[in-house]
């Protein structure tokens, strides 16, 4: 063996220069390969460009020169016919065009003339503004492009860029460009919103004799001009800038767009575009990498790939030269440890699978596809079926999924297991199996959660629980207390009924001599009556209790003004039995969301106890108002000047069957603020009691608003 390992080094670093040599070479080759490429695509992507640039600045001084020409060939130009000559422009989509507007010279003495002259060619609103003194160039009529109004008798010799373009294009005869300068209608603007712009300006010569009219200009902002051109051409992978050089030699972006992403903008070009009688400059610049096609991770692979593959040749080589067999003993080793594991796995597997068999509740496990991975026994027996061969969308009619009212069917994206596979998780949600194998429907609880493996993937897993008995329970309890509280009614009526009999026959013994031994017997049928009556006000208030939790919410708009107007006038009208008449104030109040005779109930119980809580000899005191909340919710006050609540029981009092301890000789079973409380949180709202500072107590409630009432402002009503 000692004789072997110089020869193994030697062969092994001999496979490693050779190795590091071939990736080097090659890797160096596919780079520069690369840098050529961004090269021609570089100069392809900007002739596109620049050929964008100058179709559509060719497009604009094109147009203007006929449009001049249009002028020009009328025998009176008037300010309606240069309109009609300029209404199509509008048309033409010109990215960035302001206004195009007719300009006429004129020197001081002739202001006046001018005016009067082009008023009785049709404008008549025309007031010429001169500035300074000089020659000038007065805006006589105009067509807006973008909205903005034409500005008549606008001096245009008052800014330098124009009167310098105006100038130009008088002693060429040709369509001239200004410098780059805010447009004197974009003064106004916020120093933020204003653009680099320049008009173009075309003389305007009329008949053969070619006698000087003036000139058409079109305002065009830089940025808006080239924006649209700009982003197709560069296609969000050059920065494109449009440079105009001034006339005092300083260069002026009048339009550019960063759109090469992020990176060293290591490839540059410059491109010279005619306007006009002037040359701008197109800048190009982009990021060699963003470029597609260009640059590739193949140079670092051909690397990183030659680099490993020369390290397992070099490896391999002094392996296979000096130790054959401790290879055959690391293969011996790593296939016994991969055996070991493979049993371990299937131990923990056949445990899982134990532990799965084993359980009461059902659990059920869906891949990314939708279908299920696994479902133990006892959900196979909740659900009475396999899972089917088809996705979620055959669930519901292979499952026979139910609402828990038994006849809705379950919509498919509210399947708990649909849920979590889209990352929603859901806890205890009812529903009822029923089909063939279930025909009596079995009630079940399903949570569901959202899983992810290893690999990324997405599933969901569920746990239902069998809930049928505990329903039955449930429903036989309910129909028990309602059985019994009705059926306790009856004999009320009766012990009633007969109560009265008696009180109407000692009526007629009246007249006799037994007066005193009558009045007992009167006293004792009033306790029974009232006694009857005091049970038959319980019983009904336990049915208004359970009918508050349970009754099915029948939601409406309700014109809730009506409702508390309703219950003022039957409370007003018969103020159980006091000959004060109560004193209540309904304010504004806004349309709610809710069930009407809930609601009605509510109102009826906080208007009763504030007329009962009254002190003996005052007449009841009761405001209603309400108005609408900053988070869509209506909040309803009931304030009164009754005897108040004791410190410390303000929220005790919406228990149920508890009574303040100041309110004990008053009649009354405690159940009245529970109903209030239980059917307010049905609704999704709260309701409190506070005191009133004037004395008594004042009970707010919230209800949700309806669109009518969200679109109230905060505070009104």
């Amino acid at each position: 063996m000692s004789r072997k390992r110089p020869g193994a080094a030697v062969l092994s670093a001999l496979v490693a220069v050779v190795g590091c040599a071939v990736t080097l070479v090659v890797s160096v080759t596919l780079a520069r390969r690369e840098e050529a490429a961004a090269e021609v695509q570089m100069d392809r992507r900007t002739a596109a460009a620049a050929d964008a640039v100058r179709t559509e600045t060719r497009r604009y001084v094109d147009i203007l020169r006929s449009t001049a020409a249009g002028a020009g060939g009328q025998e009176r130009l008037t300010g309606p016919e240069f309109g009609m000559i300029t209404q199509p422009l509008k048309t033409m989509r010109l990215a960035g065009a302001n206004l195009i507007v007719l300009v006429v010279p004129s020197g001081d003495d002739d202001v006046a003339a001018l005016q009067e002259h082009w008023r009785d060619l049709g404008m008549t609103d025309l007031v010429l503004n001169p500035r300074g003194h000089g020659d000038h160039a007065f805006v006589v009529t105009g067509t807006t492009l973008d909205g903005s109004r034409p500005a008549g008798g606008l001096d245009l010799a008052q800014a330098e860029a124009p009167a310098s373009a105006l100038d130009a294009a008088r002693r060429s005869g040709q369509v001239a460009v200004s410098d780059s300068y805010h447009l004197l209608t974009d003064i106004a603007l916020p120093a933020e919103r204003r653009q680099n712009s320049f008009i173009l300006a075309s003389p305007v010569y009329r008949g053969s004799e070619q006698r000087f009219l003036g000139w058409v200009v079109l305002g065009i902002r830089g940025q808006n001009f080239m924006g649209d051109t700009f982003a197709l051409a560069g296609q969000g992978l050059l920065d494109l800038t449009l440079v105009a050089a001034r006339s005092d030699r300083r260069e002026l972006a009048v339009a550019e767009l960063d759109a090469a992403g992020a990176g060293r903008r290591d490839l540059q070009r410059a491109v010279d575009i005619p306007v006009a009688d002037k040359i701008w400059t197109l800048r190009v610049a982009a990021n060699a990498a963003s470029l597609p096609g260009v640059r590739s991770a193949l140079p670092l692979a051909v690397i990183v790939g030659g680099l490993l593959l020369t390290g397992v040749l070099t490896s391999l080589v002094w392996v296979l030269a000096t130790s054959r067999d401790r290879a055959r003993v690391q293969v011996r080793t790593a296939t016994a440890e991969l055996r070991a594991g493979e049993t371990t796995s299937r131990r923990q597997a056949e445990l899982l699978s134990a532990v799965m068999d084993g359980i009461s509740d059902g659990v059920g496990v869906i891949g990314p596809d939708g279908k299920f991975l696994l479902h133990n026994p006892a959900a196979i027996r909740m659900l009475g079926r396999a899972d089917p061969n088809a996705g979620v969308e055959a669930w519901q009619g292979h499952y026979g999924l139910f609402q828990i009212d038994g006849v809705t069917p379950f919509a498919t994206d509210e399947i708990p297991l649909v849920k979590a596979l889209g990352g929603e998780s859901s806890r205890d949600i009812e529903m009822i199996i029923r089909h063939p194998e279930h025909p009596e429907g079995r009630v079940i609880s399903v949570s569901a959660q959202p899983i992810e493996t290893s690999a990324g993937e997405r599933g969901a897993v569920a746990v239902f629980h069998d809930i049928t008995e505990r329903k039955n329970v449930e429903i036989e309890l309910r129909g028990f207390a309602g059985v019994v509280a009705h059926d306790l009614k009856s004999p009320l009526t009766s012990v009633r009924g007969y109560a009265e009999l008696i009180t109407d026959a000692l009526d007629e013994l009246e007249a006799g001599h037994h007066a005193a031994a009558l009045a007992q017997a009167r006293r004792g049928s009033e306790k029974v009556i009232n006694g009857a009556l005091r049970m038959q006000q319980l019983i009904t208030e336990l049915l208004d209790y359970a009918a508050a939790r349970d009754a099915t919410l029948r939601l409406n708009e309700v014109n809730l003004r009506s409702l508390v107007d309703d219950v003022v006038t039957a409370r007003t009208d018969n103020p159980d039995g006091s000959s004060l008449r109560p004193d209540i104030f309904v304010g504004a109040l806004p349309p709610v969301q809710a069930d009407p005779v809930l609601l009605r109930q509510v109102i009826d119980n906080l208007v009763g106890n504030a007329i009962k809580y009254t002190p003996p000899g005052q007449a009841p005191r009761i405001d209603i108002t309400g108005r609408a909340e900053p988070d869509g919710d209506v909040r309803v006050q009931v304030a009164d000047r009754g005897i108040g609540i004791p410190d410390g029981e303000h929220a005790l009092v919406f228990d149920s069957f508890h009574r303040a301890s100041n309110g004990v000789g008053h009649p009354g079973t405690g159940l009245g603020l529970a109903i209030c409380r239980r059917i307010v949180e049905r609704h999704g709202g709260r309701i409190e009691a506070a005191p009133n500072p004037g004395g008594g107590t004042i009970f707010a409630f919230t209800l949700p608003a309806t669109s009518l009432a969200a679109s109230i402002p905060v505070g009104v009503v």
